[in-house]
């Protein structure tokens, strides 16, 4: 996911980003971890139903293809629109491989709890004990921050972006698609600027918050000076094995994904075209957005997350610990929290939906899932415009979908 800026046009774009992370409600103290949580659905939609539903938000939406699975306790249903490949008229197919993105962040948050579950770390150390003299400079104090900050953006740390320096038109895009990041460029970059505001009090309900790709970063190098193996090592043995996640990777260099793929496309400002972002180096992303996966694999994943496999439950209500999002947010998404790589968001039928959602050039992953972990909704969409307008319509209408899809009947 991307995070919101100063300007209108990093606005938008960020916040057709951030809707994959679902949108909560405000509530405070510790009710807001919901400890017994139950959505408000009726029963799901039939395939045909969802189908009516996944053709009507491509066409709101204004996506090229468009994949959605749903599933209610054992009972699975999908459908699909729209070409997977541009011109081609080939049908998206079901079960195809997707970059993730931001929907990574769930899977690193994941490793953390369970490294502080096994006493080798604590949600209050500073980012200075484990990584000593990285976050300084204008401002930035690592001896400030911690790894709570981090993980739920409170920390206050600048969200640098690569296309601050390297320009974000589709000729920027195809000059640079194939290049290496290492995590330490991205902090780098934040360090370039003054923090956003303090680290938040531990004790405030509602501290400040903004997006911050690079305090993702931060926790991958963390990752790996606590167990001395990289962080995508350790969400594949402690969750994609467990799990056995088959479509589930970093795909490191590898500019490709493994096995069949829905293409990709991106509508660059100022461009009346769109430019293929399927081929691509995706390591500026790390542990901030780098994992290839699939429907099956995100359902599978966000079913035992929530369904309490992966975590203690004193870890996994740590998860679901939110606060209220910054106010830019907020009038996209009214009612938006986040937690620590967890987002809640109200129902129309009562109850809420959590999960995390991913973007990048030409793609957009969302995903919902009950409080309990039954109900599952993952969706993958490809064609994405930068213009205002057009993604606020998109927004809108995958926010409809995953709400129609979560609540059901009623919905």
């Amino acid at each position: 996911m991307t995070a919101l800026r100063r300007t209108p046009r990093r606005r938008a774009a960020a916040a057709a980003a951030l809707a994959a992370l679902l949108a909560p409600v405000l509530v405070t103290g510790p009710a807001r971890a919901d400890a017994a949580p139950a959505h408000g659905a009726d029963a799901p939609l039939s395939r045909t139903e969802l189908q009516r539903e996944v053709d009507r938000t491509l066409k709101d939406a204004g996506y090229i293809g468009l994949s959605v699975q749903v599933r209610d306790g054992r009972r699975r249903t999908h459908a699909v629109a729209g070409e997977a490949e541009l011109g081609t008229g080939r049908p998206v197919v079901h079960g195809a491989e997707f970059r993730a993105a931001s929907v990574t962040k769930a899977f690193v948050a994941t490793v953390v709890l369970q490294l502080e579950a096994e006493g080798r770390l604590s949600l209050d150390d500073t980012v200075e004990r484990w990584l000593p003299g990285v976050v300084r400079g204008n401002g930035n104090d690592g001896s400030r921050i911690t790894l709570r900050h981090l993980l739920q953006h409170t920390s206050g740390i600048y969200n640098y972006d690569y296309t601050e320096d390297t320009g974000d038109t589709a000729a920027d895009f195809e000059r640079t698609r194939f290049d290496h990041r290492d995590p330490e460029d991205g902090v780098a970059g934040a360090m370039r600027h003054k923090p956003d505001f303090p680290p938040a009090d531990p004790d405030d309900p509602t501290p400040d918050w903004k997006y911050s790709n690079p305090g993702y970063l931060l926790i991958g190098m963390v990752i790996e000076k606590v167990t001395g193996s990289s962080w995508d090592k350790e969400v594949r043995d402690r969750v994609i094995r467990p799990l056995d996640l088959r479509q589930t990777y970093a795909p490191g260099d590898n500019p490709r994904l493994r096995g069949p793929y829905t293409h990709t496309y991106q509508r660059f400002p100022g461009s009346n075209g769109w430019t293929d972002t399927s081929l691509r180096n995706l390591t500026w992303g790390d542990a901030a957005g780098e994992l290839v996966s699939s429907e099956r694999d995100l359902d599978r994943f966000l079913t035992a997350l929530y369904g309490g496999r992966l975590l203690p439950a004193a870890q996994l209500a740590k998860m679901r610990d939110t606060v209220p999002v910054s106010p830019d947010f907020q009038q996209v998404f009214p009612g938006l929290e986040y937690g620590l790589a967890a987002m809640r968001q109200p129902l129309s039928c009562g109850g809420f939906r959590w999960g995390h959602g991913g973007d990048a050039a030409g793609l957009t992953v969302r995903t919902a899932v009950s409080g309990d972990g039954r109900r599952t909704v993952v969706l993958n969409a490809s064609g994405k415009r930068s213009d205002e307008a057009s993604l606020m319509a998109a927004e809108k209408a995958v926010q409809g979908l995953l709400d129609r899809t979560m609540c059901g009947k009623r919905g």
